[in-house]
């Protein structure tokens, strides 16, 4: 991808700083490279694409950004009964490639397309084998993914990508499991760009851009290790 085709959106709902802006062309190359999706998340920026068929990148960053607060994250009391019986269970980074692959693909009523387009399915691949973007799999018994999420973790900070569910709970189930990992672990910010009623019900809260970026450094400075 050449620099021209990736883009600072500031249309409505959206704003970017020209100093940052200018950061980032300074390390963009021919492809959406893991070390510029480093940079961009430290200082506040994820990429998305219009489409999964689009050939281009936008950057984003929310006038109102979606946070899960960890220290006052919970669990519904309905989905607590869930857990219990749960026919699911948990796995940790061994299938990261197919759970990006179904987030790209996952169709529902209300999600018509994707904004994980081929080249952020292999950026995030290759960031994965560097160890900072990890996956959540939830799986049968038998050993089936069925569900997951997956994002990307650097310091402190944890930033939520996407999710996909092919049985019900299955995603919730990984959220779920996520939030403990992030709490035992010492994070302090789990970041989910957006608010949606998917994932409000477990603590979810929109913050000022500032406070974005005052929360999201002090979280950098931790030092945690997801795995």
């Amino acid at each position: 991808m050449s620099s021209e085709k990736i883009t600072i959106d500031d249309a409505s709902g959206f704003f970017s700083t020209i100093e940052i802006i200018a950061d980032i062309s300074k390390i963009m190359t021919e492809n959406l490279s893991p070390e510029l999706l480093l940079y961009a998340y430290q200082n506040g920026f994820f990429p998305m694409a219009a489409t999964r068929a689009a050939r281009e990148v936008g950057w984003y960053q929310p006038k109102q950004r979606g946070i899960l607060p960890l220290d006052k994250a919970h669990i519904p009391t309905s989905f607590r009964k869930f857990l219990r019986k749960s026919p699911f269970h948990v796995t940790i980074n061994q299938s990261f490639a197919e759970v990006i692959r179904h987030c790209a693909e996952y169709r529902d009523e209300k999600r018509l397309d994707t904004w994980i387009n081929p080249e952020i399915e292999g950026a995030f691949t290759a960031l994965h084998r560097q160890g900072y973007a990890h996956s959540v799999e939830t799986r049968t018994q038998a050993g089936e993914l069925v569900g997951g999420l997956y994002g990307v973790a650097i310091g402190g900070a944890f930033f939520g990508e996407s999710m996909f569910s092919l049985r019900s709970g299955a995603s919730k189930q990984a959220l779920a499991f996520l939030i403990n990992r992030l709490q035992e672990k010492n994070y302090g910010l789990l970041d989910t760009q957006y608010v949606n009623s998917h994932i409000a019900q477990f603590g979810v809260i929109e913050i000022s851009a500032k406070a974005y970026a005052e929360m999201l450094q002090a979280a950098l400075t931790r030092e945690c290790v997801f795995i």
